[in-house]
């Protein structure tokens, strides 16, 4: 299997930062040919892509870049639309860094070396378009969701278990959409203590966030589940492996 640095005539390798990128073109060989810093851009990216054309020893490229799931995920785009093949690169680990210390023109270096020792038919290409980055969109609202309701229910049933038998029983039972909404519409007691003065909108503002999650719930698994008949062709869901939320 043929080694990405086999089939190239340079390798730009990119740092990216909220508001800046450091670039570095690279021959196959490792051997740095110029560096420069751009602003993160359209006209930035523009730049790096003309100072490219006018540095390189040959059309083959690719761009290596860190964080195109964030930072880099605009250049990686532009680089992608002029016909550029884009690298996914991974953030430099301790181990990588020892000896070479931390700044921008050596993480735009080590962003280079890590391109050059890939293989070329298993190249980490980004992910953070299309289907496939809308599908990870709504699995990781609903993530959230599920986990902050998780810990409201939680707190829900807590409130209820402190509070007299009826709200003893309803602590145990299953607290759906219409025991949510009983709790929700009812009145504080008359001549209450300070304590239930506390537990009341406390119980009220849990019963409505966990009424709307749930709402906000039907409406975003119909569309989690169209996305992911897109992106994997109409496979099962049990043949897919759901992107990684972060």
């Amino acid at each position: 299997m043929p080694m990405l640095a086999e089939l190239i005539d340079a390798v730009i390798g990119v740092d990216t930062h909220r508001d800046t990128h450091h670039a570095e073109l690279a021959l196959p060989t490792g051997a740095a040919i110029a560096t420069c810093s751009i602003s993160n851009d359209n006209a930035g990216y523009a730049q790096l892509l003309a100072w490219a054309v006018e540095h390189a020893p040959g059309p083959r490229l690719v761009m290596s870049i860190e964080g195109t799931r964030s930072y880099g995920a605009g250049l990686a785009r532009a680089a992608a639309a002029a016909g550029l093949t884009v690298i996914e690169c991974e953030q430099p680990t301790r181990t990588t860094r020892r000896g070479k210390g931390k700044s921008d023109p050596i993480d735009a270096h080590l962003a280079v070396l890590s391109a050059l020792q890939l293989n070329a038919e298993r190249l980490p290409t980004p992910r953070a378009d299309g289907d496939r980055e809308a599908l990870r969109i709504l699995l990781c609202a609903r993530q959230e969701l599920t986990t902050t309701s998780t810990a409201q229910t939680n707190r829900l049933r807590a409130l209820l278990r402190d509070g007299d038998d009826t709200d003893r029983c309803l602590a145990r039972a299953r607290l759906s959409d219409a025991v949510l909404a009983a709790l929700a519409r009812r009145r504080q007691p008359a001549g209450a203590s300070r304590q239930q003065a506390v537990r009341h909108p406390e119980i009220r503002r849990l019963t409505l966030a966990l009424r709307l999650a749930a709402r906000a719930l039907k409406i975003l698994m119909p569309l989690a589940r169209r996305s992911r008949a897109s992106e994997t062709g109409g496979a099962s869901p049990a043949d897919v492996v759901v992107p990684w939320c972060g």
